[in-house]
């Protein structure tokens, strides 16, 4: 008999461990090209737009390339305590002015003044002197720009021109928290009476935490009757439930400011019953109170959902078996049935946080300007101010900071413990 085992061959006579490698290469070829339409789907709506996003928040190009002459000039501007030399002077006029030519010097206005407030002003009346040739290019340029606009004289104002040289920057990162390159390149936090980005974050965690926690505290007694009545009882019961996601969440907001405004009908009842007078009515409208009530009405079923999922699969003879072998109800439900649903509850509270931590219209329209949250500002700055850069930086950092929470709850509580059914 042969020391070498005989191989065994299919009836093709291929090998037999070639032609099973064949078939699985096969499979799962056929495989990928199933999920490859959701693949190219998430790619182009969702890592593409990351990826721009990402790339105009640090894309600082268009200073560089209109104003070539000046930060090369700049080069040599040493003392950036004094005004920069008449070179600097002259080479920014000369870039600017092809800009006028070219009908771009808008742009730029715009630019520097989302750098430093009133760039826009003198750069427009150095366009004016330009448009009526009254800048005489045989003297000093300095001199002539300096009696333009006393701005001009402010050493600041080069100081942001000279800021906004390299191509790509962090430096709106650093304005969402508040804070901005100086002129010797150090990292500088702005006046105390000027930060109102940190609150703004600050205030959107606040929130949504406590959003989370009211609609816990809300939704768990809801699911837990919704697992216990009779069917025809929660099938009623659960139509209330998901009754606000038939109803435009524009008109779920509009029926909450008429519900808490100051002549409402919260307000009435209040007055009715005696816990206010009449002349003194709480304002729950256009504040936190009032952001709180919204958003927790709204994101209420999204915390109910996952907990009756969950509570649905909890067998009622488990509570019986607790209180048989001497518990009291309350011992019962708080050593058997509370740590079944800690998967529902997981699950519920890290919906409700991320929904709620990128909340826009509830709060826009009643919170107010204490209940306002960052999102807000994201949306202030890609309608009115047009700062895309800035917009898209402020919702990256958002962006991170789900994802930051989301390691954390999965480092404390496990991602595998989540159960939405």
């Amino acid at each position: 008999m042969s020391s070498e085992t005989k191989q065994i061959l299919t009836t093709d006579g291929i090998p037999l461990e070639v032609s099973l490698k064949k078939a699985e290469k096969k499979n799962k070829i056929k495989a990928f090209l199933l999920v490859a339409p959701l693949l190219l789907f998430l790619v182009i709506t969702y890592i593409f737009p990351i990826g721009d996003m990402f790339m105009r928040s640090v894309d600082d190009k268009m200073i560089t390339n209109m104003l070539p002459k000046t930060f090369k000039a700049m080069e040599k501007w040493e003392n950036l305590e004094e005004l920069p030399p008449e070179e600097v002077y002259r080479s920014f006029y000369e870039d600017y002015k092809l800009l006028a030519e070219n009908q771009q010097h808008g742009k730029l206005g715009q630019r520097l003044n989302k750098e430093k407030n009133g760039f826009n002003t003198i750069t427009k009346k150095l366009f004016r002197q330009i448009k009526r040739k009254k800048i005489d290019e045989s003297v000093s340029i300095k001199e002539q720009i300096n009696k333009l606009h006393k701005r001009w004289r402010n050493v600041e104002y080069w100081l942001a021109i000279k800021r906004t040289a390299p191509p790509y920057t962090v430096a709106k990162y650093l304005k969402g928290m508040d804070m901005y390159f100086d002129s010797d390149g150090s990292i500088t936090q702005v006046e105390e009476d000027r930060r109102i980005h940190r609150i703004l974050w600050l205030r959107t965690l606040e929130i949504a935490f406590f959003v989370t926690l009211f609609s816990f505290f809300m939704g768990y007694p809801i699911a837990h009757l919704l697992a216990t009545l009779p069917m025809k009882y929660s099938n009623l019961l659960m139509i209330c439930v998901l009754l606000p996601f038939w109803t435009s969440l524009l008109v779920r907001t509009a029926s909450w400011m008429i519900l808490l405004q100051q002549q409402g009908l919260v307000n009435d009842f209040f007055v009715m019953i005696g816990l206010v007078g009449d002349d003194n009515r709480p304002e729950m409208m256009y504040n936190k109170v009032g952001t709180y009530v919204a958003m927790t009405q709204i994101l209420l079923p999204f915390m109910v959902l996952p907990l009756y999922s969950v509570m649905k699969t909890i067998s009622p003879s488990l509570m019986r078996a607790g209180k048989s072998l001497g518990g009291t109800p309350f011992v019962a439900f708080w050593k058997v049935y509370f740590p079944l649903t800690i998967p529902g509850i997981g699950a519920g509270c890290l919906l409700v946080f991320i929904l709620a931590i990128g909340y826009y219209i509830t709060p826009a329209l009643v919170g107010g300007a204490s209940g306002t949250l960052i999102s807000n500002q994201i949306a202030f700055h890609m309608k009115t101010t047009l700062d895309w850069s800035f917009a898209s930086a402020m919702g990256l950092m958002l962006l991170t900071g789900v994802l930051v929470i989301y390691w954390i709850y999965n480092k404390l509580v496990g991602v595998d413990n989540i159960k939405l059914g």
